[in-house]
């Protein structure tokens, strides 16, 4: 299979991050301008940030945690020349439940729902590594 392949979904991830960026920009612009912060808080976030742009703040961080090893694990297997379509599928299913996971978190927010989908993109990270494990393992016994 094409390992350039595996750039799409690592590309939707990057698009997605850019999107909750440009949201928490906008939040961010809609609390000074409504007089809910003033602009100074930004410069050393020191005193109460309102929760729109907390959240946000907060969801635009997690995009840099569990998603560091998602684009790990593309790398890994495009450069190793191990890219299936196994696990290309598993890319793409990561990225629709970080999409969900985002529209829930940046929406309603509904804990129960961001929970379950948060753990479903877990799930399908560790698969991606178990996946890739197993053809290394196959492409070193043969």
């Amino acid at each position: 299979m094409n390992e350039a392949l595996l750039v799409y979904p690592m590309f939707a991830m990057f698009s997605l991050t850019a999107a909750v960026l440009r949201i928490l920009f906008m939040r961010r612009v809609r609390a000074v301008r409504n007089k809910q912060v003033p602009l100074a808080f930004f410069s050393t976030y020191q005193g109460v940030e309102p929760e729109a742009t907390a959240q946000a703040s907060r969801h635009f961080v997690n995009l840099f945690e569990a998603p560091l090893l998602f684009y790990v694990v593309c790398l890994a297997a495009m450069t190793i020349h191990h890219v299936s379509l196994a696990l290309l599928a598993l890319a793409w299913a990561y990225v629709l439940a970080r999409v969900l996971h985002s529209w829930i978190h940046l929406g309603r927010n509904r804990i129960g729902n961001r929970i379950r989908t948060y753990f479903a993109s877990w799930l399908v990270l560790a698969a991606m590594w178990v996946v890739l494990l197993i053809e290394v393992i196959r492409g070193s016994a043969a």
